[in-house]
């Protein structure tokens, strides 16, 4: 994959951003005490928002960056809107992927970055003033620390869906509450990345796989022993549209991020000890656990809380109810049931057995 700059000799013309003042920026006095960040900013027919992006990134309170837009095939003004803000700013790159998806543009973007962290910002998004300095303050805090991210504020039309997720989202506050909901859903917004470029590249950066390209990406970083960080506080605000990727590419599907959790769960810790497990949930979510867990990780019960269910067999595996379950005694158990809320019921129930979350069982969903 090779990406080309795009350079000052009119290759982009058109009216937008002709109306700018092309005044070069004056650039806050401390920048050279300042870390680089090398900021990722794919963008795709992002006309409308680009702007709003572009001013909101590069006026930072951290100002030491490089912004590299890699404009991925765009048919609108995209690219003509990146190369004024290039014109106008040294500290902005513009580069040009040939339409061929996110993962390529991102990782073109990566290999000429030059800072040793690596921000992400999406082109229809607005990152608050002190969104990287604060960002900066929890990755110094800690050299294992891998990533920081922060809370996120919806703007726009939102559907159901974003706003559940965001609201879940900003309950994670720390590593720990990263860690225990990793296999929930991704724990950290990706458009909220900052990466340590010595983590990123330890664990292989940006890969094409069969899901989304940030969770596989968090859950490498996990693997590998990283720390996360999460200022808690609302530091970018994302808009929810139609034509976003996780609305229509199959890798952001549901489907998609259930192989994902499986390929990773049966890489982590929980899954090598060879002992009895237990699966919780007798409805979708727990129905396509029970059928793609390897024979060798079969469960031999299946906890159920619908009367209907239980005494029944699922896939030959039969189904008890919760007070059957007992307390661990060296046992494993995947909770999988997606219903909204279940895991603030199941987490104080499973506390009075004696269960302990991830020593003894993890969420899945």
């Amino acid at each position: 994959m090779t990406a080309s700059t795009a350079n000052n000799t009119g290759t982009f013309t058109g009216s937008a951003g002709e109306d700018r003042n092309d005044k070069p920026r004056v650039y806050r006095a401390e920048q050279s005490a300042q870390e680089l960040i090398s900021v990722l900013l794919p963008v795709r027919n992002a006309a409308a928002t680009l702007d709003e992006a572009m001013e909101s990134i590069l006026s930072q309170t951290w100002s030491n960056l490089e912004v590299l837009v890699i404009d991925d095939g765009s048919t609108d003004a995209s690219a003509q809107i990146a190369w004024q803000w290039q014109t106008r700013d040294p500290r902005v790159q513009l580069l040009a992927n040939k339409g061929v998806g996110l993962v390529a543009a991102l990782q073109s973007g990566a290999e000429i970055a030059r800072g040793k962290f690596i921000a992400r910002m999406d082109a229809d998004d607005r990152a608050l003033p002190q969104r990287l300095e604060k960002q900066m303050a929890l990755l110094q805090e800690n050299e294992r620390c891998a990533v920081a991210g922060t809370h996120v504020r919806d703007i726009g039309e939102v559907g159901n869906g974003r706003k559940h997720y965001s609201q879940w989202l900003c309950s994670i506050h720390n590593h720990d509450d990263v860690v225990r909901n990793i296999f929930v859903e991704c724990p950290v917004a990706h458009p909220t990345l900052l990466l340590r470029r010595e983590a990123f590249e330890a664990v292989g950066g940006y890969r094409k796989v069969p899901w989304a390209e940030d969770y596989d990406l968090v859950l490498r970083l996990w693997l590998q022993g990283w720390r996360f960080a999460i200022a808690a506080e609302p530091l970018l605000e994302w808009r929810d549209h139609p034509q976003r990727l996780s609305r229509s590419d199959l890798r952001y599907s549901p489907d998609a991020f259930r192989r994902c959790k499986l390929h990773y769960l049966l890489s982590s810790p929980y899954l090598r000890a060879p002992r009895e497990l237990l699966l919780w949930g007798a409805g979708k979510e727990g129905k396509w656990w029970l059928k793609n867990l390897p024979n060798e990780l079969r469960p031999t019960a299946v906890v159920e809380v619908d009367p209907r269910k239980i005494r029944q067999r699922i896939h030959g595996v039969p189904v008890i109810a919760p007070h059957e379950l007992g307390p661990p005694q060296g046992r494993f158990l995947i909770v999988a049931v997606g219903v909204r809320g279940a895991r603030d019921d199941i987490r104080p129930y499973l506390k009075e057995l004696g269960w302990r979350e991830l020593d003894d069982y993890v969420f899945v969903c």
